[in-house]
């Protein structure tokens, strides 16, 4: 095991913990599992046994503050940032992720207690002397990258599966064919599972994963595809062999995931940048195989973020770089045009869009590596009207108008769509000339 950089306060909660009679105090979870991987972490999450809730409490609360966060979980919260638990046994009552009895067992063991989590590379306990508690061989299978089910009791929650995904696309990890039946049983269960959850690790999916097609890989293999019809139909989307040699839109967009990870990473995207790039990536071609399928797959792309009630801003950004992706394919490179595909991304924006066609032809397989293309050419005239990052600030307003006499009102929104038109056009490029151009108009 690797150094662990452990807080002055964590280890004094641990001192704490073992004075009032704790038998064990195990670090557990992703942190573990990050640790191991050599990734930095400070989610830190322990696990304590020998002591019950109020034990815990009442050994730690004269030191510091203490939040109960779910007793019926048994979990604390220490100053708000370090999560403590007591190893429980959970008895499922019915159907989904949340029908669970849960009761509260500190003489449970450590074998116990990680049978019921979702994989073997999350079953893994450290001690602060660095000393492993691995009863499932969880640290073989993050060597082997290998993601197993400890037990059956994976199937007691439907949810796993989803995470499986992010996991693959996270650490580029293939499911082992046991947990990949397990995964085909609860299929039935999908639809127990809330928006908002599924959309928890769509989002982990877009911000984390460094292999964006292990993910969609894994959904393919255990059947779950299929709970999402609108990317399952890219896999019955045929392409021109003459534009698209890699086949169908499935593989395609496959492709296009991994170039779009792989942009992101190169230019240091935010997080909102990110997210908006890859789930676009993913949604890019959902309207195919129709021969307009942009205006289709904007459509489809919304009605895919609504129902996994994705944050509004979201959907609008992703719909809108879906709907303009190839607005340059058939248009020559003007100023005019490049004015008109800022207001067509809005409220996303040229650069992303930029990120998204350059992914697209990398997807091909067509693109030259750091070969000049069309498309670099239309950034740079959006960068030279300094439009990259936005749509053009609207030249004339309601007061100009009004100094002509013309009151608010449908004329006046009548006047005013047209003298934007004008604007997107070149008919006017300033405010004076802008002016002039009102004075002919009226």
């Amino acid at each position: 095991m690797p150094d662990i950089n452990i807080p002055r306060k964590i280890r004094r909660i641990h001192q704490l913990l073992l004075s009032a009679g704790a038998t064990d105090v195990l670090f557990v979870g992703g942190f573990v599992r990050d640790c191991i991987l050599g990734i930095p972490s400070k989610d830190f999450d322990l696990e304590i046994y020998g002591l019950d809730y109020e034990q815990i409490i009442s050994a730690l609360r004269p030191s510091f503050r203490i939040d109960q966060v779910g007793q019926s979980f048994s979990v604390l919260k220490v100053d708000q940032e370090i999560d403590l638990a007591i190893p429980r046994r959970e008895r499922k009552t019915g159907t989904g992720h949340k029908a669970f009895e849960v009761v509260p067992d500190s003489t449970m063991t450590f074998r116990e207690a990680a049978a019921r989590r979702d994989f073997t590379i999350n079953a893994i306990g450290i001690r602060l002397d660095g000393s492993l508690v691995d009863p499932y061989d969880g640290v073989g299978d993050l060597n082997r990258g290998i993601l197993r089910a400890p037990t059956e009791a994976f199937c007691e929650d439907p949810l796993r599966v989803l995470r499986g995904m992010q996991f693959a696309a996270r650490f580029g990890f293939t499911m082992e064919p046991r947990t990949v039946d397990f995964c085909r049983r609860v299929l039935p269960e999908f639809g127990t599972l809330s928006a908002e959850r599924l959309y928890t690790e769509w989002e982990k999916w877009a911000l984390k994963g460094h292999w964006p097609e292990k993910g969609l890989d894994l959904l393919r293999e255990t059947g779950w595809l299929e709970c999402f019809p609108t990317l399952n139909r890219l896999t019955q989307a045929e392409l021109n062999p003459e534009i698209h040699p890699e086949g169908n839109a499935w593989e395609h967009t496959r492709r296009v995931c991994i170039a779009a990870a792989r942009l992101a990473e190169r230019f240091e995207l935010n997080p909102e940048e990110r997210l908006n790039l890859m789930l676009a990536a993913l949604l890019h071609d959902v309207g195919r195989p129709e021969p307009e399928h942009a205006p289709k797959g904007a459509k489809l792309a919304e009605d895919f973020l609504l129902r996994l009630r994705a944050p509004m801003a979201v959907m609008k950004s992703v719909r809108s770089l879906v709907l303009a992706h190839g607005f340059h394919a058939h248009r020559e490179l003007s100023e005019t045009h490049v004015r008109r595909l800022s207001v067509l991304l809005t409220p996303s924006n040229i650069r992303l869009w930029h990120l998204l066609v350059s992914a697209d032809e990398e997807g091909r397989g067509t693109a030259e590596p750091e070969a000049k293309t069309h498309w670099d050419e239309w950034l740079e005239l959006a960068e030279t009207l300094e439009i990259s990052e936005h749509q053009p600030p609207q030249i004339l307003q309601g007061r100009d108008l009004e100094a002509f006499g013309i009151k608010p009102g449908p004329e006046m929104g009548k006047i005013l769509k047209k003298a934007w038109e004008a604007q997107l056009d070149g008919a006017f490029k300033t405010h004076e000339s802008g002016l002039e151009w009102l004075k002919k108009e009226l």
